[in-house]
């Protein structure tokens, strides 16, 4: 049996402009509030996956570590996932997989922490840290459009500390284990990982990090601005939905701030509609 369980690992802001690309604002703010400044609150929802002996978090947020300077640019606030974590009854200890959708600041910096002496060491000490191969080498030494969500603070430790296993990309969805498959997209950032949860008896639920990051951008036009290939990520994006309406795979959206699963359907017009599909 395979239990999930939405860990929220804080809400930050971000330009609506750069979260909706060349859509123009008139029309995505009718669909995603902005405040005076055009700043929108999103989430960092992270997923805890169960099976077995195994306790899977998949991604981490922006953790606590940052500065002053760093968090008055991103206006980080609400529990982090250690919080969110405790209130559901879960330590860090408990953890045995950590799996990195990518490395921008907003998915791996929970990842890792600044113990007493000021040295980063795993955030989840018992856990096997799970990360593209592809995508570290793209993070390691950043091009000049990402730079700015590829910290090395969050980056190098993957090595140093010894915790991470390195995952080849493949073409096809590769199987992790019986639980969990990924499927690799390219269109945000090079070889960024979709986990795909497997649930016996239950529709599959695919976690889908940063190409469909809320229900405001189910339209294909709607792609981030921080996208390396806008038009690769639409590509990607019309699959992800044609397989929830045709397969009825449920999406769980990792920076919606107001819905966190989502059946898909098509209606008379060919339009991507979305519907709240509850977790237990």
């Amino acid at each position: 049996m395979v239990k999930i369980t939405p860990v929220i690992s804080g809400f930050f802001k971000l330009d609506g402009g750069a979260m909706f690309g060349v859509v123009p604002k008139r029309m995505w703010s009718q669909i995603y509030p902005a405040d005076d400044q055009n700043l929108c609150t999103w989430a960092m929802r992270s997923l805890l996956v169960e099976y077995g002996h195994k306790k899977v978090l998949i991604d981490t947020g922006i953790g606590n570590k940052q500065d002053d300077k760093f968090r008055s640019h991103f206006l980080p606030f609400g529990a982090n996932a250690f919080e969110s974590l405790s209130e559901i009854g879960f330590f860090p200890e408990d953890i045995t997989d950590v799996i990195l959708t990518h490395l921008h600041f907003d998915h791996v910096g929970g990842a890792f922490m600044i113990n007493e002496s000021g040295q980063l060491k795993p955030s989840f000490p018992n856990a096997t840290y799970w990360c593209g191969e592809e995508q570290y080498d793209w993070a390691i030494e950043p091009n000049e459009r990402e730079k700015a969500s590829f910290l090395s603070e969050n980056i190098l430790p993957l090595v140093t500390t010894g915790v991470t296993k390195f995952i080849a990309t493949e073409i096809n969805d590769f199987h992790f284990d019986d639980a969990i498959s990924f499927r690799f997209v390219n269109g945000h950032t090079r070889a960024m990982m979709l986990p795909i949860v497997n649930r016996v008896g239950q529709a599959d639920l695919i976690y889908c990090a940063d190409l469909l990051p809320s229900t405001a951008h189910l339209g294909l036009p709607y792609v981030m601005a921080y996208d390396i290939e806008p038009l690769k990520t639409i590509e990607e994006k019309k699959r992800l939905l044609e397989d929830a309406a045709q397969c009825g795979h449920h999406l769980f959206l990792e920076h919606d701030a107001y819905h966190s699963c989502i059946s898909i359907m098509k209606n008379e017009k060919g339009k991507f509609i979305a519907t709240d599909v509850p977790l237990d």
